[in-house]
Order: C-alpha cells, then sequence, then structure tokens
C-alpha cells in the first residue's frame, strides 16, 4: 500500500491541474488577472481597505439592528440550537450517548455548519441590499461579497470561544496543534462558502428564486452532513460514499478528530486510506465552486446596477 504522504501530493497535483484548466477556461481576461492582481494591488490598497472595514463594520450593526440583546445572538444562536438537538437526540433518540465528550462534538459541528449557513445566506443577498450603494458609487462589487463573509467570520470567532469554553469544562485539553488544524478546517469551510456566494449572489440578482432553494438545499444537507451523528454510523456504504463527497463531512470529521481526539471520528487519514477517489472529488468541489464562482460573478458583475 502506498503512504499517505504520497496519495496526498497526488491529491495537491490534481487539485492544481483541475484548478489550472479551470483557469484557463475563463475568457474574460480581467477575471484571470484579478485572481492574481486584484487582490495584491487593489484589495490592499489603502482606498479599498477604508471601504471594506466600513462596509464589514455597517454590515455586522446592521445585522443585530433593533435587536433587544443585540451582538449577543452570535453565542446564543448556536448555543440554543444546540441545546435543542441535545435534547431531542440524546434524550429521546438515544443517539451520541457512545460518543466521547458527545457536547463538545455536537457544538463544534453545529459551529462549523452555522458559519457556512450564515455566510452563504447572507452573502446571496448582499448585492441586491447593496443597490443603492452600487449605484450612487462606483465600488468594486466582489468587496461586498468579502465584507459579508468578514462578518460571518467574526461571529465564527465568538462562536469558537463557546466551544473553547465547552471544552474546558468538560475537561478536553486544548493543543497548539489541535487549534491549528481547526484553522486549517476553518479556512478550506471559507474558500468553499466564498465560492459558493459569489455564485449565489450573482444569481440572486437576476433570479430571486435561488433563495428559496438555497434554503431547502441547506435543510437537506444539515442532515446529509455528519453534524449530529459520526458519519462511521451509517451502515451503508454507497450512502457513505455520497456523504463523503460533501466537502463539509470532511472538514467537520476532521476538525472533531484534530481537535477533541475523538477515537469516535474517522480522521482525515482514515477516510484517505479507505476512500481516496471521494476525497479526491471532494476537494476538487471545492476548487470548482471557488473559480466558477468567481468567474459567474466577474461576468454578472457589470449588469448588477440596471438588473437590481
Amino acid at each position: 500500500m502506498e503512504s499517505l504522504g504520497l496519495f496526498q501530493f497526488r491529491i495537491i497535483v490534481i487539485i492544481f491541474f483541475i484548478t489550472a484548466r479551470l483557469y484557463y477556461i475563463i475568457e474574460d481576461k480581467d477575471m484571470r488577472n484579478a485572481i492574481l492582481h486584484s487582490v495584491s494591488r487593489r484589495l490592499f490598497s489603502k482606498e479599498n481597505k477604508s471601504l471594506f472595514l466600513e462596509l464589514v463594520r455597517t454590515d455586522f450593526k446592521l445585522r443585530y439592528q433593533g435587536s433587544f440583546i443585540g451582538y449577543a445572538w452570535s453565542l446564543l444562536k448556536p448555543l440554543l440550537l444546540f441545546v435543542i438537538l441535545y435534547i431531542v437526540f440524546v434524550y429521546f433518540l438515544k443517539v451520541g450517548r457512545d460518543i466521547e465528550h458527545y457536547p463538545v462534538y455536537l457544538l463544534l459541528g453545529i459551529v462549523m455548519w452555522n458559519f457556512f449557513t450564515e455566510m452563504t445566506v447572507q452573502s446571496l443577498g448582499s448585492i441586491v441590499g447593496r443597490g443603492d450603494l452600487i449605484r450612487k458609487i462606483k465600488i468594486p462589487r466582489w468587496m461586498i461579497v468579502l465584507a459579508t463573509s468578514a462578518s460571518a467570520s467574526i461571529n465564527l470567532f465568538f462562536s469558537l470561544l463557546v466551544v473553547f469554553i465547552f471544552m474546558a469544562v468538560n475537561g478536553v485539553p486544548v493543543t497548539l496543534a489541535g487549534v491549528g488544524m481547526l484553522l486549517l478546517y476553518v479556512a478550506i469551510t471559507y474558500v468553499f462558502a466564498l465560492g459558493i456566494s459569489f455564485l449565489l449572489s450573482a444569481l440572486y440578482v437576476r433570479f430571486r428564486d435561488v433563495s428559496y432553494i438555497w434554503e431547502i438545499v441547506l435543510q437537506a444537507g444539515f442532515y446529509a452532513t455528519p453534524i449530529i451523528y459520526p458519519l462511521q454510523m451509517v451502515k451503508n456504504v454507497f450512502i457513505e460514499k455520497i456523504l463523503i463527497l460533501n466537502p463539509l463531512a470532511l472538514v467537520i470529521q476532521g476538525a472533531r478528530h484534530d481537535l477533541i481526539n475523538s477515537e469516535q471520528t474517522l480522521s482525515f487519514a482514515t477516510l484517505w486510506g479507505s476512500r481516496p477517489v471521494m476525497i479526491v472529488v471532494s476537494l476538487s468541489i471545492i476548487v470548482i465552486f471557488i473559480v466558477v464562482g468567481i468567474a459567474y460573478f466577474k461576468k454578472q458583475s457589470r449588469y448588477f446596477a440596471e438588473n437590481i
């Protein structure tokens, strides 16, 4: 059997090949240059940096405007969902009782899923919501989506603090390696969600039905992702393979294994050893969404002002 290192090398080669192919398929010269030039020169210019920070501040402030407890909802939302799911699945359906540190196990899955959901849902209507601003001033359209994603990242930061508190209460040691791997999984989730966010926000400008479709997809995705249950509970091999195709399944499984050191959670290395093809396809899905999402967004952005 080939070593894990060789397998990982092949993953990198395959993903690089897919990215390169998709990159050169894009005919829009400005789009190709945006990936390499815009990020380094335009995104971090003094003017754009000030505008970006103002968009983030405004977005985060408006999200809780009129709420009695305001920013506290960023902490209460995942906690309340956790309490409901814990009571229903542990005490009534008897799920998770044999999983070590299940409260932390469940909360981490909810927090990661909420980050993905919040980022995509809020970004979906971000361009339409900033329609007046787009018509009045010349503003990089992509900056609006990035600002929304930054607001979701701020909420994730506070939610993860709650996870670490739960770990301390449940006697789960926090290691530097575990935190480092968690940040890696968060970054992967962010990239995946960002690609979907660019795609959805551009589609929503023309097709308002997208929001209803995405809501249904998220509801189905919540139960199709091993958030409440571990992946090894799925006994049907075919269904297990389908679930592994979901990038969020890999992210949540990996984050739980590396941060909580849960023996009941399959590690990335274990999944790679048994389902290498599924892993490659899953990681390729992330690459496809980020490249296609940015490309479609760039192509449609010139028509945003007239279509909103």
